[in-house]
């Protein structure tokens, strides 16, 4: 699969998840944890493939993208963040609601950032037998990356 597609792809799982929290009551808290926890474990694994695979690789073929991919890892750092709090956070707290739409808003920004805004340059400088190669690749390691956030080093560590 195209790395670019299978990034999308993990946009739209993580797209579902979000509308079934945002339909959930008060009183489903099991269902919030559920739907939290298996947002946890997209994001987390997203995450660090792109970062470890993806994004290096767009910087090296689109150097113009540089400063994207910069912005990218901070905005995975803040969510990494609120993922740890997540994490531990008891869904009945009246702050777990109010966190995961924060949450919520703040991946949202982040994807229509990439697709629109760099994917498209990535995709131009790759070409088609780069991004299958690649997306092979961020497949395979995705199948062993971490999924609890407290397991990805912070940005500033790396």
């Amino acid at each position: 699969m195209d790395a670019i597609v299978l990034l999308r792809e993990d946009h739209k799982t993580v797209e579902k998840l979000f509308k079934r929290f945002e339909k959930t009551g008060d009183e489903d808290t099991e269902e919030r944890r559920e739907i939290a926890d298996s947002v946890i474990e997209e994001l987390t694994a997203h995450a660090w493939i792109e970062e470890q695979i993806f994004y290096p690789a767009a910087r090296e073929a689109a150097p113009d993208t540089s400063d994207h991919v910069l912005e990218s890892v901070e905005e995975h750092h803040a969510v990494v963040w609120m993922l740890s709090e997540l994490k531990d956070m008891d869904p009945s707290d009246e702050r777990f609601k109010a966190k995961m739409s924060v949450l919520m808003e703040n991946v949202r920004h982040h994807v229509e950032e990439e697709e629109q805004d760099w994917f498209p340059d990535v995709r131009k400088a790759m070409g088609r037998n780069r991004l299958q190669e690649l997306g092979e690749r961020m497949a395979a390691e995705k199948e062993k990356a971490p999924r609890d956030p407290l397991a990805v080093p912070s940005a500033d560590s790396r």
